[in-house]
Formats: structure tokens, C-alpha cells, sequence
């Protein structure tokens, strides 16, 4: 592998600061140096990749076609520094530390009390949690920067041990006011005569609803919206124009509530499996085994 020409981390901060701040001055402010340094910066980043990466556009910066692409590696690589910086950090401060990860739906419905429960069963452990896409846990836990994870996709590497937790389904549902509410049962064919508004295409639920859909004949549903929170779909749904496919587990408390209903479909049901896994280097970890034995607690309770 080549690495006689590295780019700088401080000039990849540069070209981020300038593209989500707005320009230069402002880069400059929030980077606590001058304007002719974040400038220096960006030049060195066209000489690290011999080619212009952003172009003046009347009185602001934009990035050329090369640019885009440096500025999404620049992204990648700061926050795989930021979660590195934080994980030495933890591993200063012992071995009573878990460096928990987990999916959004997880991390939204369920995590908050099952934080809640560890801290009041364990006050000597100390929880340190993340919420990301299932690709990206896979590749903390098997490189050491994960202790533990709880997902809905099961990670497939050697490294990695994984333990069934859960058993849940993804159900369709809608708004009380909504025309399919009166119908208990639909046929497939009626999926693709509504509007949906879904989980992003990365996430872990839509990843298995596509697939589930492929299987019964059903290539794509007609998506109007892709939203990465299971409450903001919940409450678009209230306005009763959309349908979407969500987690029981991510809208029970909605659906005791009545502000959405399950709509069941013929021939389809689509069950899944909630996960627990760990680097099996990490396997004697007495926090994760303390914070397994509560999930498996609750769970038979």
C-alpha cells in the first residue's frame, strides 16, 4: 500500500469546516486559527491529491466533482478519530467501562430503560453508549473499538460471537384515520397502491423489509419520505396519508395508545431477530457479562 503521501488530519478538518460551516471565516473562527491558515490547508490537500477540490462560485466555495469525494473520506476518517480518541479514553479509565453500541431503533425504544436498570443494578459499572448502522458496529466490534452490541442484523466475522436476544416482526401500519384503518386484513397486492414513508435505505429494518419484499415478489415500495427516526415516521403517519413497515417493538407504547394501527397482510409476515454480540477477545469482560445477564434477565421476567 502507498503511503508516502498522507493527507493531514488538520487540513481534512479544514476542508470539513468550510464545507458545513459555510466558508473560510467561518472555518477559521471555529477552528481557532487564522483565515491564511485554513487556506494553506485546502492547498495542501490539492497538492496531497493533485487536483482542485473546491472551486469559487461567485462569492462562496463549492466542491468540485473530486472534492465531494475527499470531503466524504474527510467525514469518515475525523469520526473514526473522534470514536478512537474516546475509546483510549475509556481504556485510561479501567476496566469498569462497557462501550456499548447500538441501532437506532434499539437506541431510541429500548436502550433508555435498559440504561436506566444497569445503573441501578450495577452503580459500580459505568456505560458508555453509540447508536450507528449495523455495517459500521460490525466493524468497531471486530476491531477492538466496541465491547458490545445489540442489533438487528446478526454480524457474520469469526471474530465476532452473537447471541439471540429478542424475537420481534416488522408490521405494517397506519394512522387510525387513515382508509386501510377499518381493514384487519389486505391483500399483497394492495402494497403497492399506497404512499409510504420508511426507514433510510442503511438502516438495519429497511435492509431486512427489502429484502423480505423481494422474496414475496415485491422489487420496491412507492416511498415518498425516508426519515431516520422511528417517532418522527410515528407521528407523519398521524396525518394519514402514509403508511410505513416499523418494529413492534419500536411502537408498542403507539399502539396501546391508539395513535397507529397494525394493518396485517395476506401472505406476509416478516420476523426478526434482536441480537446481542461481542469480540470473542473480549469474551471474560465483566461488565458485558453483567449487562447480558440483566438483558436475559428482563427478558424472562
Amino acid at each position: 500500500m502507498e503511503y508516502l503521501i498522507l493527507p493531514d488530519l488538520k487540513a481534512l478538518a479544514a476542508l470539513r469546516a468550510v464545507v458545513e460551516l459555510g466558508g473560510v471565516a467561518q472555518a477559521a473562527k471555529y477552528l481557532y486559527i487564522g483565515q491564511p491558515a485554513i487556506t494553506k490547508r485546502l492547498r495542501s490537500l490539492d497538492l496531497c491529491y493533485g487536483t482542485t477540490l473546491m472551486q469559487r462560485k461567485g462569492r462562496k466555495l463549492a466542491l468540485t466533482s473530486a472534492g465531494k469525494r475527499v470531503y466524504a473520506y474527510a467525514r469518515l476518517a475525523l469520526d473514526h478519530q473522534t470514536t478512537l480518541v474516546e475509546d483510549l479514553n475509556s481504556l485510561r479509565q479501567g476496566k469498569n467501562q462497557l462501550r456499548l453500541e447500538v441501532t437506532s431503533a434499539i437506541g431510541e425504544q429500548l436502550l433508555p430503560d435498559i440504561l436506566l436498570n444497569f445503573a441501578e443494578t450495577y452503580p459500580e459499572y459505568k456505560v458508555q453508549s453509540r447508536m450507528g448502522y449495523s455495517r459500521h458496529i460490525q466493524r468497531h466490534l471486530a476491531t477492538g473499538l466496541s465491547d458490545l452490541a445489540l442489533l438487528e442484523l446478526a454480524p457474520d466475522h469469526p471474530d465476532i460471537l452473537v447471541q439471540k436476544w429478542l424475537e420481534d416482526e416488522i408490521i405494517l401500519l397506519c394512522a387510525p384515520n387513515h382508509p386501510l384503518s377499518s381493514q384487519n386484513l389486505i391483500p399483497l397486492s394492495e402494497l403497492t397502491q399506497q404512499k409510504y414513508v420508511l426507514r433510510e435505505t442503511q438502516s438495519s429494518m429497511r435492509l431486512i423489509l427489502d429484502k423480505s419484499l423481494k422474496d414475496v415478489g415485491i422489487p420496491a415500495l412507492p416511498t415518498s419520505l425516508e426519515v431516520g427516526s422511528t417517532d418522527t415516521i410515528v407521528e407523519m403517519l398521524g396525518r394519514g396519508k402514509h403508511l410505513s413497515f416499523l418494529p413492534r417493538f419500536a411502537v408498542q407504547d403507539s399502539l396501546a395508545s391508539n395513535l397507529i394501527q397494525h394493518i396485517k397482510v395476506e401472505g406476509l409476515r416478516i420476523k426478526i431477530t434482536l441480537w446481542i454480540a461481542r469480540n470473542r477477545s473480549n469474551i471474560n469482560n465483566p461488565v458485558a457479562e453483567a449487562f447480558i445477564k440483566l438483558l436475559r434477565d428482563n427478558v424472562s421476567a
